[in-house]
């Protein structure tokens, strides 16, 4: 489990449990809550990535599900770059109505405010709702690279100081803390080349234009499973239970670059509670389903089920750990 959810109960509190209850079709007690304050709009779910990434894969699943619970149409929008800022401002700027949502990871909510002058505040500008998985970042490299492991790799990057290239899904995302961590522990040298998405960026690591990636396991997966990627380890404590062959960096001789990507769901902050609650009920009776267990499980993720307090305590130490780790190892937005 990673280390900032040890403190998290895996259980929900009552008060949402209650909300969960009052929530079921039938219940006597009290009304259905709205699912939003517009019922009469479509409810859209903002992805600062671009499609076939690991963020766009978990938005479509959560769609899915809203649209039959909440009786609204649910799409999805890309809009990627700015380390999947645009997304969240747009989210930040819209109606406070439940009916413009945001699925972010902690790129966009906790590293990313440290690096980039925003126009909108990640804490107040924005209501969390629920955390959907937890993902162990892993180092992939193109599948006809000639290195099998860690130990090859740095090597030959021994033998080519400061030429090797790393990709990410752009500048403060998870993928870049990935690379720069390693590059620190390790004392190597390495040029980061951002992307507005990691499905662009597979592209280049694939062709071998690029030479390794440090993806979260949702978006890498998919690669890793078809034979276009290696891995070499896992960035997190333990292995993964999707690939147990791949050992992590610590079992490598690499210790103190684990970083993992977490994905939440958030929406415009001033959105009355009552749409909050209910759409934090929503979320958890999705993650609830097997189908959604199952494909999470199989994107290499955790399930840690929180509640809306017990997610924006989370969201605001994860803002604050970033930010002391982008101080510290001197991050710049390139």
């Amino acid at each position: 489990m990673p280390a900032f959810l040890k403190n998290f109960p895996r259980v929900l509190p009552a008060a949402l449990a209650v909300a969960w209850l009052l929530a079921l079709p039938g219940t006597a007690s009290a009304q259905q809550p709205p699912p939003s304050t517009s019922p009469d709009k479509s409810v859209r779910i903002m992805v600062g990535a671009s499609p076939g990434g690991g963020t766009d894969i978990l938005a479509r699943v959560l769609a899915d599900k809203f649209g039959p619970a909440l009786k609204q149409a649910v799409v999805v929008e890309n809009r990627p770059g700015a380390s999947n800022t645009i997304a969240a401002e747009l989210t930040a700027r819209a109606q406070p109505d439940g009916s413009t949502l945001l699925l972010a990871t902690n790129t966009g909510q906790a590293i990313a405010p440290h690096l980039i002058k925003l126009k909108y505040d990640s804490l107040k500008d924005l209501q969390p709702i629920g955390l959907v998985a937890v993902m162990p970042n892993v180092l992939v490299v193109s599948s006809n690279a000639p290195y099998k492991n860690v130990k090859e790799l740095l090597a030959a990057m021994a033998l080519k100081p400061g030429g090797f290239k790393y990709a990410s899904s752009g500048i403060g995302s998870t993928q870049h803390i990935g690379g720069e961590a390693f590059g620190l522990v390790t004392g190597t040298k390495s040029i980061h080349i951002p992307y507005k998405g990691s499905s662009q960026a597979h592209v280049d690591v694939i062709s071998g234009e690029v030479d390794m990636m440090f993806d979260s396991t949702s978006s890498a997966m998919g690669q890793i499973k078809a034979g276009k990627f290696r891995a070499l380890a896992v960035s997190s404590p333990k292995r993964s239970a999707e690939l147990p062959d791949v050992p992590t960096l610590a079992e490598q001789g690499v210790n103190g670059a684990d970083v993992s990507t977490w994905y939440g769901l958030f929406a415009t902050a001033g959105t009355p509670r009552p749409v909050v609650d209910r759409l934090a009920a929503e979320l958890t009776t999705a993650l609830k389903s097997p189908d959604v267990q199952a494909r999470i499980k199989g994107l290499g993720g955790e399930l840690n089920l929180l509640g809306i307090d017990q997610f924006t305590e989370m969201n605001r130490n994860e803002f604050e750990h970033y930010g002391q780790l982008v101080k510290q190892a001197n991050i710049k937005a390139e």
